[in-house]
């Protein structure tokens, strides 16, 4: 159960331009620390500081509020690593603005498309940033980082559904993502940037997490369910027999 905390947001005049501003100060302190390039630790400090109302309660509610934010510092971290490993300005820049727009249109939302959303870009910038900073760490990390990925999109993702078997359900999705990444692991091949276990984890829980927000509404066909499961297939023949399982690099 969510953790219940009063949200007051300004939707007009002055006080949401000042919200607004607020907000956008974020990323234009991550941009410019990581301009500076020797205050990289404190922009990860300043990311955990936003989000000091997870602690302005009794601490038995602490690991509650750190569940239902992790998404939005899964982002955040993301967002920063991108930049960080950025091959120019410009490009920090628009990691900057990409995250400016996650703070100001997404975040907020509450409903249940919105609260999908966030699940998703968390789930695939999660495990992009991961793989793309950490690729060099031990295996285990690995596994234990992208199991923990899995679980916390997978119950930001099914919490906004009211699912009673949610809890179930996260577990059974981060224990999928830690194993499969345990196999993969041993050949950790590269797409450009893109690892092979974040196309193949983000294919996957993208596909069934579409169907699951279909069948909920009452918008999956029989057609369409064996259209989006044959293009999920499609896709991931086609990744592991174009794959080079020769390249090993772990």
């Amino acid at each position: 159960m969510r953790p219940m905390v009063a949200k007051i947001k300004p939707v007009k005049g002055f006080s949401s331009f000042l919200h607004i501003g607020l907000l956008l100060l974020l990323p234009i302190v991550l941009f410019v620390l990581v301009r500076l390039q020797t205050f990289v630790q404190l922009a990860f400090i300043l990311i955990v500081l936003s989000k000091w109302r997870m602690f302005a309660v009794r601490p038995r509610f602490w690991l509650a509020n750190m569940r239902a934010n992790s998404v939005d510092l899964i982002v955040g971290f993301s967002m920063l690593t991108f930049m960080i490993h950025a091959e120019s300005a410009f490009w920090q820049f628009l990691w900057a603005l990409a995250y400016a727009a996650w703070l100001i249109f997404l975040k907020p939302g509450s409903d249940t498309l919105k609260t999908s959303l966030q699940a998703g870009v968390g789930f695939v910038s999660g495990l992009m940033a991961l793989y793309l900073a950490w690729s060099g760490e031990s295996l285990y990390v690995l596994v234990l980082a992208s199991g923990l990925l899995c679980y916390l999109a997978a119950r930001h993702f099914f919490d906004s559904f009211d699912e009673p078997y949610a809890r179930l359900l996260s577990y059974l999705w981060g224990y999928f993502g830690a194993a499969l990444v345990w196999l993969l692991g041993h050949w950790l091949l590269f797409y450009g940037v893109v690892s092979q276990p974040t196309v193949i984890l983000v294919s996957l829980g993208m596909g069934l997490a579409t169907l699951y927000y279909l069948e909920h509404f009452d918008r999956l066909s029989t057609a369409l369910q064996r259209q989006l499961v044959l293009i999920v297939g499609i896709l991931l023949v086609i990744v592991l027999a174009l794959s080079n399982w020769g390249n090993k690099i772990v």
